[in-house]
């Protein structure tokens, strides 16, 4: 009918807004599932988190983007077993370019497999790749056709400003979160801090902060 407007649906189809959400869904899930995981190897709850603010662990965020980026589009038409098999390529891969990364630029091991069964360098293991294209595949097949349904029942104008704050936040977190991390660097070099910001880091976020914040970062 003409005179109907026709109803905006929020982040409809495979859209930069929908994979952002995904981002926030699978940072969140990776927190937990790391503090879980620890919990069970060693009798003792402790945070897994990567950024300051928020039970986020984004590097898990990432990869649900790359799930989506690179097997999205041709998720329904693709069977399990070949979803499962490029689900565990692409998980391994990214550990370990992460993994290399976080070394690299940070000093940074957030993970280490060493001695682990089949490792790579200890960025990675074969056996972990599989859980990486398990839990792919459980994504693209099982939950991520699911959320996204309920996703676009969220109210247009209600899910562009959950959007807005969520994508606010997070670049601010980000941000905030690796330039600390590369100050603390610098600060464990003996470099004072050459502008008021890197004078402030030193202030609020010292090693002692960082380090009872991020036990990963003293081996724990």
């Amino acid at each position: 009918m003409d005179g109907i407007k026709e109803q905006k649906v929020f982040a409809k189809g495979l859209c930069f807004k929908k994979i952002f959400l995904f981002f926030v869904l699978g940072s969140l899930f990776g927190s937990f599932y790391e503090e879980i995981i620890f919990y069970f190897q060693y009798k003792e709850w402790t945070c897994r988190h990567d950024l300051l603010y928020g039970p986020f662990s984004t590097l898990y965020g990432l990869g649900m983007v790359l799930f989506l980026v690179i097997l999205g589009w041709k998720n329904e038409k693709r069977g399990i077993v070949k979803t499962f098999l490029y689900a565990s390529f692409i998980g391994g891969f990214f550990e370990y370019i992460a993994g290399f990364l976080l070394e690299f630029f940070l000093s940074i091991k957030f993970w280490d497999y060493t001695g682990m069964f089949l490792n790579i360098q200890g960025r990675t293991t074969i056996p972990y790749m599989l859980a990486w294209g398990f839990m792919g595949t459980l994504f693209l097949k099982v939950i991520y056709p699911f959320i996204s349904k309920w996703i676009e029942k969220i109210p247009y104008k209600t899910g562009q400003i959950v959007y807005f704050i969520l994508l606010v936040f997070f670049a601010f977190d980000m941000f905030l979160s690796y330039t600390v991390f590369i100050r603390m660097i610098e600060r464990n070099k003996g470099n004072d801090p050459k502008t008021f910001v890197g004078e402030m880091y030193d202030k609020y976020y010292d090693n002692d902060y960082m380090y009872e914040k991020f036990p990963i970062l003293k081996g724990k």
